[in-house]
């Protein structure tokens, strides 16, 4: 069995049940977290929870707050746990069409932002080291660019 996220007529993707499952409990974690709906709810098949709607205009604002919270992210465990999820959500917010921009690295956009911070790395190796392999490999912009692209290869429609 399988799941369907549709927009209109067309399928974005087409996972596993299991996968596609995961994937809509990650969608309501980060609901939560971002405090934004993911526009993905129900679709044109009622009472067939395996059809699920993607709103792209609801899911724009979504990815985008994603993918903005992701780059702030100065937190290496949180990081890595949300990596494959982020990579995944902006694969499928490519494939309907919406254009989700990377932060500027050379902005500081991805650097742990000054002032009070819920979530502060206080041991091991924080991302915001001078060390570009550690912070390439934890997430910046160009690392989730290439994640979310190799991710999209595995997606099946």
């Amino acid at each position: 069995m399988s799941m369907y996220f549709d927009v209109g007529d067309e399928t974005l993707w087409n996972p596993s049940n299991g996968a596609g499952r995961l994937f809509l409990r990650h969608v309501q974690v980060f609901e939560a977290e971002l405090g934004l709906p993911s526009g993905i709810g129900q679709g044109k098949n009622w009472g067939d929870p395996d059809t699920l709607e993607v709103d792209p205009v609801a899911y724009e604002e979504f990815a985008r707050g994603l993918v903005a919270w992701h780059c702030r992210v100065g937190h290496s465990v949180i990081l890595t746990l949300s990596e494959g999820f982020v990579a995944t959500a902006l694969a499928l917010a490519r494939r309907a069409g919406i254009e989700v921009e990377m932060p500027e690295r050379s902005a500081g956009a991805c650097r742990v932002p000054e002032g009070v911070q819920r979530d502060l790395q206080v041991a091991g190796t924080p991302r915001t080291t001078s060390d570009d392999s550690v912070t390439d490999a934890l997430g910046t912009p160009d690392a989730l660019d290439a994640r979310a692209r190799q991710v999209d290869s595995w997606m099946p429609r």
